[in-house]
């Protein structure tokens, strides 16, 4: 392992054990508003395994702010499926979301939980995206010409920030998100990650881009 990625493995346990720290009190009320509003499903949501580093599957930790089998439900639902497919993965209004699940998701309380997957190096504190890979698939059957970028992108670790998620997130389209992570994957550079931390929770408080 080269001095980047020793670097860049000792700041992200040190910033998920921190975050950790901090966020507990959020943590807990989180983990408690999800079962109030929905007691029957899990605290934490249960989606498809997402794409991580060189496309080995692992399961992102987010507070649940949906329904129970929130995708599969989806996925019977012809029309809204063919709608999400072709909005980016979006659906505005959402029949999936809890009360006050927006509020979640527009100040990414949510994605806290993923400091235990940094904490386990399944991700890094900066880093794309995290696909799923039903999404990377049906993305390339759209933009081909995205492949290459894409390939760059998930030799890298996913990230809890990167320059997509402080860039707009949901405003970016597909094709000009992965250039984003693919630029990012090749950039290599600790000073660039600690500007987008410093960036993030400006990000995060204006939810430029959430949904």
């Amino acid at each position: 392992m080269d001095l980047f990625n020793i670097t860049k493995r000792l700041i992200d346990i040190v910033g998920s054990i921190f975050g950790i720290i901090l966020f507990s009190p959020i943590l807990l009320v989180g983990a408690i508003w999800v079962k109030i509003v929905s007691p029957r499903g899990l605290v934490f949501a249960n989606p498809p395994p997402r794409v991580g580093k060189n496309k080995v599957p692992f399961k992102l930790l987010k507070f649940r702010s949906m329904i129970p089998n929130a995708h599969d439900w989806m996925k019977s639902q012809p029309e809204l499926w063919k709608k999400y497919l072709e909005n980016d993965y979006k659906l505005d209004p959402d029949p999936r979301l809890l009360p006050g699940a927006k509020i979640l998701r527009k100040f990414s309380i949510d994605e806290i939980p993923q400091f235990i997957n940094i904490l386990k190096g399944e991700m890094s504190l900066v880093g794309p995206r995290a696909y799923y890979f039903f999404e990377v698939e049906n993305q390339l059957k759209k933009h081909p010409k995205s492949k290459r970028y894409i390939e760059e992108a998930l030799g890298v670790k996913p990230g809890l920030t990167g320059p997509w998620q402080v860039g707009g997130r949901s405003e970016i389209g597909f094709a000009d998100r992965v250039k984003m992570d693919a630029q990012y994957a090749k950039r290599h550079s600790i000073l660039y990650d600690l500007l987008i931390i410093l960036k993030t929770p400006l990000a995060v408080l204006m939810a430029k881009g959430a949904y």
